[in-house]
């Protein structure tokens, strides 16, 4: 009975031992391993011989090595253990505490952003642009919103104002990738705690690369009829750099900046060696000297749609879609021409009209065909289509026969058309003729709308430069995730760190390159770089140094998820102001507000994007409440 007793006191406490870091793999049967004096491992291959004594000693009826088991290896080294806590409960979720592991600031940056991005700029710049006529100026100051305007908007080219200003909008996709690099020292210290190898790592980098580089495809392909094949999108930018950076991660701080050094400089060399020719003409690619887009001298490499990154574009991106044949074009003054009943496709070597049954006098035309001479080719010629029966006695030498051979006991030949009557189809007979598109090509690349400049000046190879905004932010990163450096000594690092980009850029926009954020110049990696890392080294000191935690809580629910409120302001704003603020809370609205809160010409502007983030909001507070996070 008493070796019962002991067995079911041994069993209780190996079962309450589950609950510890590195408790007993339950897998094993605790019998098994008292009988046979086992040596336990747990689940993360810890030695358990600690819970081995506190069997054995059960087993004995001994008291004395269990109190030494508890003072020698246990897992939780004093007391009982501890219980467990009900699953969902308040301290079970992520707090904008340090208690998760996450960086606080780092989360209330991201949702900074994001709020503002998600947000509209909460309608302000819409709000500047309120007829000048409208009462509601009478009650404000116009030029004061037209001021506070010029941060809610992206400039037509330049990014840099009186040698220090930048428009607050212009820095909301660097502030971004910059948090992508802070994140990854800490996303890939926990995989590595989770003993995942380099290659698994790598893997799970590349993937996320390939898998951003696709959501902005997707988003960049909302209302065409086919998958559109650029890349200017923020998800584009960060998928297609984000491995180059991630193989810089956890280098030594002198190997990163001279990776930074080379990107730049690099980069610059490339615009520097290749600007636009002196007969370019600008205007052709919505390009202007008024609007400050076209730069003279030693800075026209960096003029819009005049530059080399936008050369590359016009080499790639039509090789990303399957331009119609050119038979359609071509038909339209030839088929013009025709007598009605009458369809024409284009076909190799020379045109041949034959009579249709609503046109009963016509009679079998031919063009003879001159033979190629010298480094001549044969040029493809337009064939009738639905034309009647090619008579029995008809011989072909091939596609190039000068004219049909009949039999000769059948009677003379029909005479030749007038040669007005090949007249019109002269130009016809320069079409080529085009190939089928290869499998691949309209499995992937079906679009066949050709392929149009971009208005905005944005360029693929944005993402070369930066590279070197996602590696600043890998280098703070590595500063806060350091254990070796006291919070006050990072901030300095931070702002020190932030003064030496923001004066480089402003002097390399001074000397050598202008600072244009469409184009990501290495000016604008420096100058934008400096922004962001002092507006970091805020948010650091007021929410990871002073006591404010608590106040960050609503921009931490945004920042948690940002990759979902960024993808439905994307995708679904539109539906959710119309058929849900507008339908559903429109007279909540006016009741609260007044009747003027919806009014175009009032509030509108505001109160509409304002309540739509509302809604964004309440629903990521209740997806944080469920510990319902979108990662990739």
């Amino acid at each position: 009975m008493r070796t019962r007793m002991d067995r079911l006191r041994v069993v209780k406490y190996v079962l309450s031992l589950e609950d510890q870091p590195g408790g007993p793999d339950l897998t094993e049967s605790p019998r098994v391993a008292a009988s046979t004096g086992g040596v336990w491992q747990n689940s993360a291959g810890k030695s358990g011989a600690a819970v081995s004594r506190r069997i054995e000693g059960l087993a004995q009826g001994g008291a004395g090595s269990a109190s030494a088991e508890r003072s020698g290896g246990g897992a939780s080294g004093e007391g009982d253990p501890p219980r467990r806590q009900r699953p969902g409960r308040l301290q079970d979720r992520p707090a904008p505490t340090t208690a998760s592991g996450r960086l606080v600031s780092l989360d209330a940056f991201r949702g900074f952003i994001m709020t503002m991005l998600a947000a509209g700029g909460f309608g302000v710049l819409a709000f500047s642009k309120i007829d000048g006529k409208s009462p509601v100026w009478r009650a404000y100051d116009s030029d004061f919103w037209k001021q506070l305007a010029f941060h809610f908007d992206h400039p037509a080219w330049g990014s840099i104002f009186s040698n220090w200003m930048v428009s607050f909008w212009d820095l909301i996709q660097p502030a971004f990738m910059f948090m992508v690099g802070v994140s990854m020292p800490f996303s890939y210290a926990r995989r590595e705690a989770r003993g995942h190898g380099w290659l698994r790592r790598a893997g799970h980098a590349l993937g996320r690369s390939v898998v951003l580089t696709l959501m902005g495809v997707c988003l960049a392909s909302i209302g065409k009829e086919r998958t559109n094949w650029i890349f200017p999108n923020v998800l584009c930018q960060i998928g297609l750099g984000y491995f180059f950076a991630w193989l810089l991660l956890n280098r030594r701080v002198a190997v990163q900046f001279a990776a930074l050094a080379v990107i730049l400089i690099g980069y610059w060399g490339w615009f520097r060696m290749n600007p636009p020719p002196g007969d370019y003409d600008f205007s052709a690619v919505h390009a202007t000297k008024e609007n400050g887009e076209v730069f003279e001298g030693t800075m026209a490499p960096w003029s819009k749609n005049g530059n080399a990154a936008f050369f590359f574009d016009q080499w790639l991106l039509p090789q990303l879609r399957t331009e119609k044949p050119p038979e359609a074009a071509a038909e339209a003054p030839v088929q013009a021409s025709l007598p009605a009943g009458v369809r024409i496709r284009f076909a190799p070597w020379r045109l041949v009209v034959l009579p249709t049954a609503q046109e009963p006098s016509l009679q079998p035309a031919t063009v003879a065909d001159e033979p190629a001479t010298g480094r001549e080719q044969p040029k493809p010629a337009p064939v009738l289509e639905d034309t009647p029966p090619v008579p029995a006695d008809y011989e072909s030498d091939g596609p190039g026969d000068s004219a049909p051979v009949t039999n000769p006991g059948a009677g003379p030949a029909s005479p030749a058309a007038p040669a007005e009557a090949t007249e019109p189809y002269a130009d016809a007979a320069a079409v080529p003729q085009c190939a089928e598109p290869s499998w691949y090509r309209q499995w992937f690349f079906s679009n066949t709308a050709a392929y149009e400049v971009n208005r905005g000046g944005y360029t693929t190879l944005n993402f070369v430069p930066s590279i070197g905004t996602t590696l600043l932010g890998i280098i703070c990163g590595q500063l806060l995730f350091s254990a070796q450096r006291g919070a006050g000594e990072k901030l300095g690092l931070l702002l020190v760190l932030a003064a030496g980009c923001f004066v480089l850029g402003v002097a390399a926009h001074l000397t050598v390159c202008p600072i244009v954020k469409r184009i990501w110049t290495p000016s604008w990696v420096l100058f934008s770089g400096g922004y962001v890392i002092a507006m970091l080294a805020v948010f650091y000191l007021l929410f990871d140094i002073l006591p404010l935690r608590l106040l960050a809580f609503p921009l931490v629910v945004v920042g948690t998820n940002s990759i979902l409120i960024y993808l439905l302001a994307q995708t679904v704003s539109g539906w959710v102001r119309e058929q849900l603020v507008r339908v559903h809370f429109s007279g909540f609205i006016e009741q609260v507000f007044g009747p003027k809160a919806l009014d175009p010409q009032w509030y509108g502007p505001i109160t509409l994007p304002t309540a739509t983030f509302a809604v964004y909001w309440l629903f990521l507070l209740w997806l944080y409440r469920q510990k319902i996070f979108l990662r990739i």
